[in-house]
């Protein structure tokens, strides 16, 4: 390419790029579909000032709050926080409306999100100021003088995968503003927990943790002198390490609990080797301490667990949050198991007025007790989920399917499955497999669904409920080291259904396995396609407590992908950073690695493109490295060479993790891409990208598909998302709008007879959405009509009621010619792109209610429509279809059933404004004879006839003809049939009826 072209093409870009970024996609919102069913929370606390009040932290969904004992809980921090990881949260002892929140939870999985320093609120959540420590990385405690709410401690335990100085014991004086570094071991050593002494906040205990993770294995703790207890006795001003009855060799994590109505016992749950690990009690302020307790279940898996809370009236009553949660009475000598809702437990929080009041979280929630725990809050209210992937399924509608990390693998319709769907009453169900996942439903027979779970594969069948497992190896790989296992399997080892044959099913560990009847066979048809560095092949957990559940099991497949386009051609991507291909089925396979990639990140994603074989696109993450960088790649000569799409300067922030990338299914070069704190869009095959975010909160996007025209989302801590209908996206106006209005193409829509939606889950009842562009902001107000196939005016939907008054016209006849005109403020006149969604409905019943006059009419019909979108002297028109709902013709109703029912509605509608017109003339009448001082003679006749029309005042009144014909209106109307003789025969009588006394009336 010459230097002019590439100026030209740069140029191009470039204008292309302002244009674009000048977009406003506000209109364009995500709809949350759940699950209901909570996720990880780390951190738990309340305050006995407001009893029912509780806030709880997720590891991935943010700061919630609950003020009815756990009933209900809202979310506080989105829109305020830049990262959804919670590590701690402190309300001020006396003034209920100061809440610090430190971020970055203190369990560093390998799936942690970054923290992002320490926020601060003094109206009880409705609002959030970030005060600082932007660096400190996962923030275990956060501790505030009781005397003074200015004067706050945090313990930093720093970033999870790389070190830095930014770690240690943090302190202010003024309320965030300014920030001290009081105590500092080292950049690989940080803190995981602080307490302040009862009665004299002077005095500080702070434990120090070495901790580390890469992607092969987990380092917590150190030599002695990089781990241990420090106190202070002035303020922070000076330490010394407290050593007297501690372990003098290996130390690791550890948490502390001072009992605040005897300030000399402390408490301290340490990681260590042998019988050196469990529970350390003083009895004089730390300066010696007895071991009091090995238990292993005190340090079960510490660098996840490890806390300890003691019931606030009484010092020998210890609570210990791991796996599983147990309580001590005897100061921690003997221990009982407590019963709670989920297993995994990471903290707990006791009101010191009335320790039987408490809250507690674990891997599936907050719960609250009002008996000390005998009995627990649901944790089916709390919709922050943490899923690895998305797949969908092909019913109508269709179905969303993903693993929920620590439950089960789920599928959730994409909206209310059904006409008499519960209204708030999210639905759910388990599919085989297990927390990791991938979950995915065979194509043409959703029964059928594909699993796996940590590496093991099955077949899941919704008929039986039975779920066949068909592992390949048929070997439980747990606890062994990587370099001896026959097949490496990442604990969310990759599956992926072959697009040419349903019952073709590739599954990855080090090789690329394939089965083409559902596991009963496998053959293995490719090499090793990972890295394989011997020096990463070992043993996880270390120095002191071995954890190996599959997580670090490095130089593994990652992703696989088939293309839709070429049978055979094959993509594949390694946690450690090998991307392969094969054209031929896997009977060649090369090494297509991009030459300047940094080694070793993991291959989130691969995407063969839908347009050009020689295309793809990977997404790659290296943040388990200490690299955040985002690496976006794509070729377009099968891997020869690649171009980075991801610069420091196109988009998205460098810290921005990139978690999925997905090429859209109708425009070539429309791109989604998934972040670790949220979605971008590029229209130009990924030279420049877009925020995309809109409602979505901040949380990791795992996953994204499109389907039926929708965007679909999984994310890590607040479930699935849809974003309905991104026809628009792919319309190439999208990027030439200017001076002009622009109607873009609405989307089919299928017509579905949905319920009234909820809140929660976001079910949205059928609509067809219609989006358009307005140069500049319209005072006069837009118009938008509906016609038929033949041309007819279904509905004209204005923005004002000036317009809608202009537009009115006055029908005696009450006749079903007259338009159908109604106001709708979702309308939108605002200069950008709109969106507005047309529900279907057709002209209704005339009732003397304005507001509701000609509301409430039917369902349009399948078919052909035009929306016609007119702003001031201009008009714009483009085609779309209502399709037929499929189950209705797997139910034996036809389209010629449906305009046999829809021509007796629009009768009945007819006969029902008549008969309601007639009742206002009557009405009417008896009003101008009273006000004329008419005699009974001449009043009796119309109160006659009124009676015949309207129901009498009070409790079960005769029903009479209105609320008959409407009525009859109400059974032909519940759901799409052939309608029956019966209604056909009541129509005939009512007609008859209504006739007679129209005629009686003479009006």
């Amino acid at each position: 390419m010459s230097l002019k072209q590439r100026s030209f093409s740069f140029l191009f870009s470039f204008l292309l790029s302002c244009a674009l970024f000048a977009q406003d996609f506000e209109a364009l919102q995500y709809r949350t579909i759940g699950p209901s069913r909570g996720g990880r929370v780390t951190t738990v606390t309340g305050t006995p000032l407001q009893p029912g009040t509780f806030y709880f932290g997720a590891s991935g969904a943010g700061v919630w709050k609950t003020e009815d004992y756990g009933t209900s809980w809202y979310n506080v921090s989105d829109g305020f926080f830049k990262t959804p990881s919670i590590g701690a949260i402190e309300i001020a002892a006396n003034d209920p409306n100061i809440v610090y929140v430190g971020t970055g939870s203190d369990g560093i999985r390998s799936n942690i999100i970054s923290g992002k320093g320490v926020y601060k609120s003094i109206d009880a959540g409705k609002t959030w100021e970030h005060i600082g420590l932007e660096n400190a990385g996962q923030i275990g405690a956060v501790e505030i003088d009781p005397t003074n709410s200015n004067i706050v401690w945090v313990a930093a335990i720093g970033n999870a995968f790389k070190p830095n100085e930014e770690r240690g014991v943090f302190k202010t004086t003024d309320g965030g503003k300014t920030w001290e570094k009081v105590l500092y071991v080292s950049e690989e050593t940080g803190f995981a927990d602080l307490e302040l002494l009862p009665g004299n906040p002077n005095v500080v205990y702070a434990a120090a943790w070495k901790a580390r993770r890469t992607p092969w294995t987990i380092d917590s703790g150190g030599e002695n002198s990089e781990g241990g207890i420090y106190k202070s006795v002035n303020g922070g001003k000076d330490w010394v390490k407290l050593e007297d009855g501690l372990p003098k060799g290996l130390i690791g994590k550890i948490d502390l609990a001072v009992s605040p109505v005897d300030s000399s016992i402390l408490y301290a749950v340490v990681e260590a080797p042998g019988d050196d690990r469990g529970l350390y009690k003083s009895v004089d302020q730390g300066k010696s301490f007895v071991h009091v307790s090995d238990d292993e279940r005190l340090v079960n898996r510490p660098f996840y667990y490890t806390n300890i809370e003691l019931d606030p009236t009484n010092p020998n009553i210890v609570y210990s949050n791991a796996n599983p949660l147990i309580k001590s009475v005897d100061g921690g000598k003997t221990w009982t198991r407590m019963s709670v809702p989920h297993g995994d437990n990471h903290d707990i929080w006791l009101n010191p007025d009335n320790p039987d009041l408490l809250i507690q979280c674990n891997d599936g929630g907050a719960n609250v007790s009002h008996n000390g725990g005998k009995t627990w809050s649901t944790q089916y209210n709390q919709p922050t989920a943490e899923i690895y992937q998305v797949a969908v399924d092909d019913q109508y509608p269709y179905w969303v399917y993903g693993a929920q990390q620590d439950n089960t693998t789920l599928a959730i319709p994409s909206m209310a499955p059904s006409a008499t769907s519960p209204i708030n009453g999210p639905v759910m169900l388990d599919v085989g497999g297990c927390e990791t996942g991938p979950v995915i439903p065979m194509p043409g027979n959703h029964y059928i669904v594909y699993n796996n779970c940590k590496g093991r594969f099955s077949v899941y069948s919704k008929k039986t409920g039975q779920s066949r497992e068909y592992s390949i190896g048929a070997s439980n790989i747990y606890g062994h080291n990587p370099k001896d296992l026959k097949y490496r399997f990442q604990r969310v080892a990759p599956i992926h259904v072959s697009p040419y044959d349903p019952k073709t099913v590739y599954m990855g560990s080090q090789f690329l396995h394939k089965t083409s009847n559902g596991g009963q066979n496998w053959e293995i048809i490719s090499p090793d396609l990972t890295a394989n560095e011997p020096d990463k092949q070992v043993i996880s957990g270390n120095p002191i407590t071995r954890d190996i559940t599959g997580e670090e099991y490095y130089s593994t497949l990652y992703s696989i992908r088939e293309s839709k386009i070429s049978k055979g051609l094959i993509w594949t991507g390694s946690n450690d950073g090998v991307i392969s291909v094969t054209k031929d089925g896997g009977k060649t396979w090369k090494n297509v690695t991009p030459k300047k990639m940094p080694k070793g990140g993991r291959v989130e994603s691969v995407e063969p493109s839908q347009f050009n074989p020689a295309k793809a696109y990977i997404a790659v993450d290296r943040h388990l490295l200490g690299d955040e960088t985002p690496y976006l790649y794509k070729t377009d000569n099968y891997g020869e060479s690649w171009e980075l799409i991801s610069t420091a300067s196109n988009g998205i922030p460098s810290d921005y993790t990139t978690r999925v990338l997905r090429e859209d299914t109708v425009r070539e070069g429309l791109l989604y891409a998934g972040t670790e704190y949220g979605m971008f869009v590029s229209f130009d095959d990924g030279t420049t990208w877009k925020k995309f975010q809109q409602n979505l909160p901040v949380t990791p996007i795992t996953d994204i598909t499109l389907f039926r025209g929708d965007l679909v989302l999984s994310t890590m801590g607040r479930g699935f998302w849809i974003l309905d209908k991104v026809t628009t996206l792919q319309d190439e106006k999208i990027t030439q709008l200017g001076d002009s209005p622009v109607l873009f193409q609405p989307d089919d829509t299928y017509r579905y007879q949905t319920p009234w939606g909820g809140d929660f889950p976001n079910y949205p009842s059928t609509s067809v959405i219609i989006d358009y562009y307005l140069p500049s902001d319209v005072k006069d107000g837009v118009s938008l009509q509906i016609l038929d196939a033949q041309g007819k005016e279904v509905a004209t939907i204005v923005s004002d009621s000036t317009q809608l008054k202009s537009t009115s016209e006055k029908v005696e006849d009450m006749s079903l010619s007259m338009t159908f005109v109604y106001m709708d403020e979702k309308l939108e006149t605002k200069k950008g792109i709109n969106r507005f969604e047309w529900n279907l409905e057709q002209k209704g019943a005339w009732a003397k209610n304005k507001r509701r006059r000609y509301r409430n009419g039917p369902m349009a019909l399948p078919g052909k429509y035009t929306a016609k979108l007119t702003v001031g002297n201009q008009s714009f028109e483009k085609q779309f279809e209502i399709l037929m709902d499929p189950k209705l013709e797997d139910d034996g109703v036809t389209m010629a059933d449906l305009q046999a029912q829809q021509a007796l509605q629009l009768k009945v509608i007819d006969l029902l404004s008549e008969a309601r017109m007639l009742q206002d003339k009557v009405e009417e009448k008896i009003k101008e004879l009273e006000k004329a001082n008419a005699g009974e003679s001449q009043l009796q006749p119309y109160k006659d006839i009124l009676k015949e029309l309207k129901n009498d005042e009070g409790a079960y009144p005769e029903v009479v003809m209105v609320a008959q014909i409407s009525y009859l209106y109400y059974i032909l109307s519940g759901g799409d049939k052939v309608p029956g003789q019966e209604e056909k025969d009541r129509y005939q009588e009512l007609l008859t009826q209504f006739n007679a006394l129209k005629q009686k009336a003479n009006l």
